[in-house]
């Protein structure tokens, strides 16, 4: 790990039980808090993000804090992905499973030129549900995945593996646990 990567790992808290008993959420408000350990985060992903994207798609709403970040710093637009009821207009929806239930995310159908590169920002690669309804997402637009960049990793949940298989990639995570 470098100096970075470890200030980042120190600021993220596990809250054992949330938001149901045998979950352990990865808290980031104290990394958010903390001005160096932001900026370390978001200089971490720009640092490993490919090169030449046009769109960073960022999923709500942790996803934002960080996506939004990184498009700027890598001269891309921003499209937010949003649970249902929040964008106006047409939407294309994506129904998933997570590790402790369900969720439908939604995307402006107009929101990617087909054939954008896009890289999909988040802040927790767990199952893999979120990135990859996201990625179905991106796919109905006609954009081209070249890469899924996130704060951090819970390996033992396999989500890489599952994106690896379903071709979503590569994965860059700055803190794998």
């Amino acid at each position: 790990m470098t100096y970075r990567t470890d200030l980042v790992a120190g600021l993220i808290r596990d809250v054992p039980d949330f938001p149901e008993p045998g979950v352990t959420f990865k808290d980031i408000t104290p990394l958010l808090a903390n001005a160096n350990g932001y900026a370390a985060a978001i200089s971490e992903l720009v640092d490993t993000a490919p090169r030449g994207i046009d769109v960073v798609v960022g999923m709500e709403a942790r996803g934002f804090m960080f996506a939004g970040p990184v498009a700027l710093s890598l001269g891309a637009g921003f499209v937010p992905v949003r649970k249902p009821g929040k964008l106006p207009g047409d939407v294309y929806s994506q129904s998933f499973v997570l590790e402790y239930g369900s969720a439908t995310l939604t995307v402006h159908q107009d929101a990617i030129r087909p054939g954008s590169k896009v890289l999909i920002v988040d802040d927790i690669l767990a199952t893999a549900g979120t990135v990859g309804a996201t990625a179905a997402l991106v796919d109905k637009l006609g954009g081209e995945i070249v890469g899924v960049s996130v704060l951090m990793e819970l390996s033992a949940l396999g989500g890489r593996e599952k994106l690896d298989s379903a071709g979503i990639g590569p994965v860059n995570a700055v803190v794998t646990v």
